[in-house]
């Protein structure tokens, strides 16, 4: 089994702060510190966050799958699947991170601290990794009241399409601070009369292009296509298809 250190005076206070945050008090601090622990700061990968960021991804995802078949009882699956696609995306936790103070938790390496702009994968992590330790320290009751209150309002706004709006954006911050590259949409096919044509497009980031979608304009394809890049991204169900 592997041994966490205690946790130093600073280490503490960020501790403290990060249970002020999500409003729970662990009984176990050490999966708490685990949760908060970048590689870069830990004494050994195994002392980091990375495996529960692996339960965590996992959790999050069951969590809001049932969530979301209990809310809307008369959606279909692929109704369900475009919203659960948005919130539960890297993209979604990330900022969800950064909004709750997440990145004045954490413990880092001397390089990774002085980042100004830490990754969004980075944040997105930490976010996983603390479903995980609190559902191993407080149960499946304590971490849904967890992914309900922060999870919940991104439900409503993807639900309402307030955030189908942002695909486009999303992907570029996401391909500009993970890849440094812009994504481009290119053409792919076109089908229907003058009057009421359909196009498909995808999207690229660098020297890969993702999976197709298609829609009743170019600005709606677009905004399909990189919704399917950012799911692929995510390694998460592509929620248009390229038919």
């Amino acid at each position: 089994m592997t041994e966490f250190p205690t946790p130093e005076p600073e280490q503490q206070t960020k501790l403290s702060r990060c249970e002020s945050i999500i409003d729970y008090r662990f009984k176990d601090q050490t999966l708490l510190l685990a949760a908060l622990t970048h590689a870069s700061g830990a004494e050994h990968r195994l002392a980091s966050n990375e495996r529960l960021e692996f339960l965590g991804d996992a959790i999050l995802g069951g969590i809001v799958c049932e969530l979301l078949y209990r809310r809307f009882p008369d959606y279909l699956e692929g109704d369900l699947t475009k919203i659960k696609s948005i919130v539960v995306s890297r993209v979604s936790c990330a900022k969800l991170s950064e909004s709750l103070g997440f990145q004045e938790c954490l413990i880092l390496g001397k390089g990774m601290a002085q980042n100004v702009n830490l990754p969004a994968s980075l944040l997105a992590d930490v976010f996983e990794a603390l479903v995980a330790a609190i559902y191993l320290d407080g149960g499946a009751a304590e971490v849904q009241r967890f992914i309900e209150s922060t999870i919940g309002p991104e439900i409503e706004l993807a639900e309402a399409g307030e955030l189908e709006g942002n695909f486009k954006s999303q992907l570029q911050q996401l391909a500009q601070r993970e890849f440094g590259s812009t994504p481009v949409y290119q053409l792919i096919d076109e089908k229907g009369p003058d009057h009421a044509k359909c196009f498909q497009i995808a999207a690229q980031v660098g020297g890969h292009r993702y999976e197709p979608a298609w829609g009743r304009n170019k600005k709606e394809a677009e905004q399909r296509a990189a919704c399917n890049a950012l799911s692929e991204i995510d390694d998460a169900q592509r929620p248009y298809p390229t038919d």
